[in-house]
């Protein structure tokens, strides 16, 4: 697609009014929204028409006013002396005892071993001799085996109640 002198103006013109350009782009044919951008940088085109702003402020929405039995009412500079909650302790989340789980030498494989039902959880550190994977048979559709599963996917809610606690 050539940009033609009649295509560019028609181009300038069309972003001078205010349209989109994906708007810009179905009008012309043949062109894509990112050309379009890309020929409104180059031509440095960058004043659009905008709406005029009006000179009055909006009226604001009147806030409720919470009833005395859902929440204490807080007015004026009372604002920031609000009383601290004590925070609410997160439920300790119990992992499996890693001793527990003590990989076999036979289920041990390295990276060149992994398969599709092999476990994946690394075990020590990469680059050094005694890394490997754990191997054990995963579960269907993880890339771990249920111990590891366990360690690596958490249930939503305790998720978020930690998150809330924080």
């Amino acid at each position: 697609m050539n940009w033609t002198d009649e295509r560019v103006e028609l181009l300038k013109k069309l972003w001078a009014d205010g349209l989109s350009a994906s708007q810009i782009a179905a009008e012309l044919g043949g062109v894509t929204r990112n050309a379009v951008i890309g020929k409104v940088h180059r031509l440095g085109l960058s004043g659009r028409a905008k709406a005029v702003a009006s000179t009055t402020p909006r009226p604001r929405k009147p806030r409720p006013v919470p009833s005395a039995g859902s929440r204490p009412v807080v007015v004026g500079n009372t604002a920031l002396a609000q009383v601290m909650r004590p925070m609410v302790e997160p439920e300790p989340v119990e992992l499996p005892d890693p001793v527990a789980n003590v990989v076999p030498m036979a289920e041990r494989c390295t990276i060149l071993d992994l398969t599709e039902f092999t476990c994946r959880w690394p075990v020590g550190e990469p680059g050094k001799s005694d890394f490997f994977y754990c191997g054990s048979r995963t579960k269907t559709g993880m890339p771990y085996c249920a111990y590891h599963a366990r360690i690596a996917y958490q249930p939503v809610q305790d998720r978020n109640r930690r998150r809330v606690a924080r």
